[in-house]
């Protein structure tokens, strides 16, 4: 029975017909149990009562299946009715009454009708989100081998749970290469949430399949494609051999890449830039390449960072080199989460993604060469 209930369940969640009759069968049999109740004793179960299956119906049933309960509620209800008047006379707040019900199932029935997915609501929340959830689960940094660690953080504008910002990884079959792409389609909100879940999903079918530039080549191409109102992207792509900590960190319009060197003790800005994804055909994209020895490390973010009404581009990247140098001066350990948690309240999406390669000899091995720091060159 448990086993027969279970796949009653998953079939009514992926909206097909046969979950639908089943759910309306089950509701249309519990407003025939109320009407007899009601033509019983008709105070037991009023009329106001007939709107509870109605609104499980909205939440549970596609437009069609929910119109054939409402009928067969209404006819229902119409008998409960009139009996009770036959016997207790006309009442003039049922007449109320009931045009309050005629206006609720009159609601139910034009949401239900509204709604593009075709599914109730709970269907399609559940459908958006379980999509949203797999493209993001693209994003996540797989476990990377001994030495290196990857942090990320993310938080939305106003709350919302679809932001613009989205990270997209792959690491080679032998583990030795990791690429990233940190991207904050424009805009905010839903809009730009739908956005980027469809940009991610042709990030993710491409990224590891083509070489860097041909990867931003085709996400350009991909986007000026779309005709979206604000149809554009920034982005900055690093590809890491974790073998050797050598890099290579091409920008698209992105707030430059940040490299922290552990002799220094500060963050070095990447010289890495290039034209906004969408914008046009001819988008040109300049790289930058280095190398991450024991110690360093490498932070990209998005301009919900280091922009505000009250400080500029450039004042917010100098903000952010000196509060990400006092964060990181106590180790790495949650430091995107720390760094966010300084950032100004904002009406934009904020991402920190922190690669980091580990200060222990033994866990980045024993040439010596790698214990050097590097200067990204261009």
């Amino acid at each position: 029975m448990a086993r027969y209930l279970d796949d009653r369940i998953v079939r009514w969640r992926t909206g097909s017909n046969e979950g639908q009759f089943l759910v309306l069968a089950a509701l249309i049999g519990v407003v025939a149990g109320m009407t007899v109740i009601s033509l019983l004793n008709y105070a037991a179960v009023p009329a106001g009562t007939f709107v509870v299956p109605a609104l499980l119906g909205m939440l549970a049933l596609r437009f069609k299946p929910l119109l054939t309960l409402i009928i067969f509620e209404v006819l229902c209800l119409g008998g409960t009715v009139a009996k009770e008047s036959a016997q207790s006379g006309f009442v003039a707040g049922r007449v109320s009454s009931l045009a309050a019900i005629a206006i609720i199932f009159g609601i139910l029935l034009f949401d239900s009708s509204r709604r593009r997915s075709g599914l109730p609501g709970p269907l399609g929340e559940a459908m958006l989100v379980d999509l949203r959830d797999r493209l993001q689960a693209q994003g996540v940094v797989p476990p990377l081998p001994t030495g290196w660690t990857a942090q990320s953080a993310m938080l939305t504008a106003g709350g919302v749970k679809f932001a613009g910002d989205f990270l997209v990884a792959n690491l080679s079959d032998d583990e030795s290469r990791l690429e990233m792409v940190l991207v904050d389609v424009c805009g905010k909100g839903v809009m730009a949430g739908t956005q980027s879940l469809q940009f991610a999903g042709a990030l993710g079918g491409l990224i590891g399949a083509l070489p860097p530039l041909g990867l931003f080549s085709a996400a350009n191409d991909f986007l000026l494609r779309q005709n979206w109102n604000e149809g554009f992207a920034t982005a900055v792509h690093v590809l890491i051999d974790l073998n050797s900590g050598a890099y290579t960190i091409i920008n698209a319009g992105h707030p430059p890449a940040l490299r922290w060197d552990a002799g220094q003790r500060e963050w070095i800005i990447d010289g890495a830039r290039g034209t906004a994804l969408g914008i046009t055909k001819d988008a040109e994209f300049h790289q930058t390449v280095g190398g991450l020895a024991a110690g360093d490390a490498l932070m990209f973010y998005t301009d919900g960072v280091v922009e505000s009404r009250t400080k500029d581009f450039t004042a917010g990247i100098e903000w952010l080199r000196t509060i990400a140098a006092k964060v990181v001066s106590t180790g790495f350990d949650q430091a995107p989460k720390r760094i966010i948690a300084q950032v100004e309240s904002g009406d934009d999406d904020r991402a920190v993604l922190i690669l980091t390669r580990a200060l222990s000899p033994s866990a980045v091995g024993t040439d010596s060469s790698l214990l050097r720091p590097k200067r990204a060159r261009r």
